[in-house]
């Protein structure tokens, strides 16, 4: 998800004690409060409340900021090693076990330790580049609208997850419920995914001019929407790319489609759900339930489970949008035409089942037939 919103207010409650809170925990115990002998003292005394409240959001700032600074960086650390196979793990594995090093170097075939860690670094940080940069521009987009519309918004949280395939889990940005009205909730939600197909077009262009890796029988297959396909048409022409092309820029770029498409579902609190709602409002109700309905028919009767875990996580947040602070708030032509245009890249970047286990071809593996089998004459 791209973006949720909690009920809770963004300041936590454990932050230092304001004026008035001392003060009133003063009377508490029988010390009377001193009484203000001028005008003057008295508005001093306000000022003093003001700056403390602003030094306490300041430092709260700081600390979300931190963060998600942290987080940034450890995401990045993570798409890096998951590009380059693990690669620099084994490497530092070698470095504290002889044997294992013994190991890789038999497997290595004669190469370096040096110039394996070398190659499989350059093919992590070509994957982790582009696919942080999408996602960066992705959660920016909805940072900067929110900063422009003073919607109060942390910073964006980016999900390290090195034990699956992209690497990262995308990242989250939580904006305090209610506060934006009809149209800054459109422009906060759409700025997101046009902000990241901004990157996606270019690294999905140059990731399919580059050549392939060769890929083995066990890597897993990359389902291509009706963008990439259009892509393929338009760089190679009629003479289309195999199933197994893969490198780790269009790697990205597929990842970023698949991400983008996912969040502008018409449900609930992803980036899809924002735009319905403020397009025809609680009507965006109805087309939730029916998509949920969908995916459930899909996990049980085709056995596709692709969006298992976003479903779940939808159920815990709710399939409805919460009302804006207006709801009665004009959208204009404009905004209902970018908005629908939004939505439409659904049809041509999801993909109902995005990777699927390579498996031979039938032609491959020709099995002779009883009569096509021929007698071998004795030997004489």
């Amino acid at each position: 998800m791209s973006e949720t919103e909690p009920t809770q207010p963004l300041i936590p409650a454990n932050l230092p004690e304001s004026v008035a809170d001392v003060r009133q925990k003063g009377d508490a115990v029988g010390s009377a409060p001193k009484q203000s002998s001028s005008a003057g003292e008295l508005k001093r005394s306000f000022d003093s409340e003001e700056e403390l409240e602003r030094r306490q959001y300041r430092y709260y700032q700081r600390r979300q900021l931190r963060t998600s600074i942290t987080l940034f960086l450890l995401t990045c650390l993570s798409t890096f090693v998951v590009g380059a196979s693990f690669v620099p793990l084994e490497y530092l594995l070698t470095m504290l076990l002889p044997r294992y090093q013994w190991f890789v170097r038999f497997h290595l075939g004669g190469a370096s330790l040096e110039d394996w860690l070398a190659e499989a670094s350059w093919r992590g940080f070509t994957y982790s580049a582009p696919l942080m940069s999408i996602l960066l521009f992705h959660e920016m987009g909805h940072f900067l609208q929110s900063v422009r519309y003073r919607i109060p918004a942390s910073f964006p949280y980016f999900i390290p997850m090195p034990l699956s395939v992209p690497g990262t889990m995308g990242a989250v940005i939580f904006q305090q419920q209610g506060k934006a009205t009809r149209r800054q909730l459109f422009d906060i939600a759409v700025s997101g995914p046009l902000a990241g197909l901004i990157v996606i077009i270019p690294v999905l262009y140059y990731g399919l001019t580059l050549p392939t890796d060769p890929a083995h029988p066990s890597v897993p297959l990359f389902a291509r929407p009706l963008l990439i396909k259009w892509m393929v048409y338009w760089i190679h022409g009629p003479q289309s790319l195999p199933d197994t092309f893969i490198n780790p820029v269009y790697l990205a770029g597929w990842f970023g489609v698949l991400v983008t498409s996912m969040n502008l579902l018409p449900i609930g609190q992803l980036d899809g759900g924002h735009i319905l709602y403020a397009l025809i409002g609680r009507k965006s109700h109805f087309v939730a339930y029916l998509i949920a309905a969908v995916a459930i028919y899909g996990m049980i009767f085709q056995q596709n489970f692709t969006f298992t875990a976003l479903l779940l996580l939808l159920f815990m947040t709710g399939l409805k949008h919460p009302p804006t602070e207006n709801d009665k708030e004009p959208l204009g032509l404009t905004r209902h035409i970018i908005g629908w245009l939004t939505l439409g890249f659904l049809f041509i970047g999801l993909m109902p089942t995005p990777i699927q286990t390579q498996k031979p071809d039938a032609q491959e593996i020709e099995i002779p037939l009883p009569n096509q089998m021929q007698e071998v004459p004795d030997e004489v």
